[in-house]
């Protein structure tokens, strides 16, 4: 497309150095988009890369890619919550991975297109899907009861006008259907004060707040370490970069409890014998991008990357923190509570 900006891998260099690529090792891109990570890594060693992605634009796009590194580079479409059968279906021999890479939010390339309805930038179909199937942005617009818009506007996008903008929408959809991008901005900018120099479009924390909704985005998330949590050997790394503030809680809640209930154990209730942590954080705060390359992309702003080597601690039979589950046939038990009450503290 004329004037389109091509997706840049952002915090690229510093993913691929803490990864570290080994010539013979087994890489997962969770997030291919246009394939920045997946080519950094596979350049740097020659090891093998399962990449993966819920647009089937992307997958597309990486055929290329696979005839340029046939033998070495897999491509799949699938979700964070297929990763475990992608892994066994693409790399059945593998015993455990050597790092991940994910990338989260939405590609440059899905905003640069206005019929895929992300942008409220141009004009296009109110769509949002991903993966081009189930429910659109439309269908919630025009179908969700006025306190259920209100709510995903609050929950998922932050807005402290969830109400007021949820009020204007069934508003207006009285009148007519809401299917357009435009529609929608107009209807959020008008429901809020005018922008003042220096702040975001109004319409750009609705718009995320129904991407993520759609798109199933936090659960995704939740339900990817999980599955990463599995897949990766004792040793291997994961880098995880995420743009605002609901992924980055989500990912830094994770690591934290996987990192820290053993060595922080609740005085009221201590956990059981036998738990280790199945996560060592390698930076204990979040690695932020430099300014030049904040300069030269400025979706690099919000990021931030964290990243752990997985220990070799085996999986809990049961592991609650919650929404954070992950069953195995191990039969040891856990106090629930007291996992519970440890992690608000440890994330306080």
């Amino acid at each position: 497309m004329p004037g389109q900006i091509l997706h840049q891998s952002v915090l690229l260099n510093e993913v691929v150095e803490v990864l570290s690529p080994i010539h013979g090792g087994y890489y997962l891109d969770a997030t291919f988009g246009n394939g920045g990570y997946s080519r950094a890594i596979l350049d740097k060693a020659d090891c093998t890369l399962l990449a993966i992605d819920r647009d089937p634009d992307a997958i597309k796009r990486g055929a290329q890619m696979q005839a340029e590194y046939a033998g070495r580079f897999y491509l799949a479409e699938g979700r964070f919550s297929n990763l475990v059968d992608l892994a066994n279906s693409h790399l059945p021999e593998v015993k455990g991975l050597d790092g991940a890479a994910f990338d989260l939010g939405v590609c440059s390339t899905q905003l640069d297109q206005p019929e895929r309805g992300f942008s409220f930038r141009a004009d296009g179909p109110l769509d949002m899907r991903m993966s081009k199937s189930g429910k659109s942005a439309a269908d919630v617009v025009m179908q969700s009861e006025e306190a259920d818009l209100a709510r995903i506007l609050w929950e998922y996008g932050e807005e402290k006008a969830s109400r007021r903008i949820a009020k204007a929408i069934c508003r207006e959809r009285a009148e007519t259907d809401i299917t357009r991008t435009s529609q929608l901005a107009e209807i959020v900018q008008k429901a809020l004060p005018a922008k003042r120099p220096g702040q975001i479009d109004p319409a750009t924390r609705s718009f995320q707040a129904l991407r993520i909704f759609v798109n199933r985005e936090l659960d995704e998330l939740k339900a990817g370490l999980q599955a990463i949590e599995r897949l990766l050997r004792p040793g291997g790394i994961l880098a995880v970069v995420s743009f605002h503030s609901l992924e980055d809680r989500i990912v830094k809640r994770f690591l934290v409890t996987r990192s820290q209930y053993a060595t922080k154990p609740s005085r009221h209730q201590p956990i059981s014998e036998g738990f280790a942590p199945t996560f060592e954080l390698l930076s204990r705060k979040a690695i932020l991008p430099n300014k030049k390359e904040c300069d030269n992309n400025s979706r690099a702003r919000s990021a931030k990357l964290r990243i752990a080597r997985r220990t070799d601690a085996p999986l809990p039979s049961t592991f609650y923190d919650k929404g954070f589950r992950q069953e195995s046939t191990d039969q040891t038990s856990f106090d629930h509570e007291s996992l519970w009450m440890m992690e608000a503290r440890l994330c306080d």
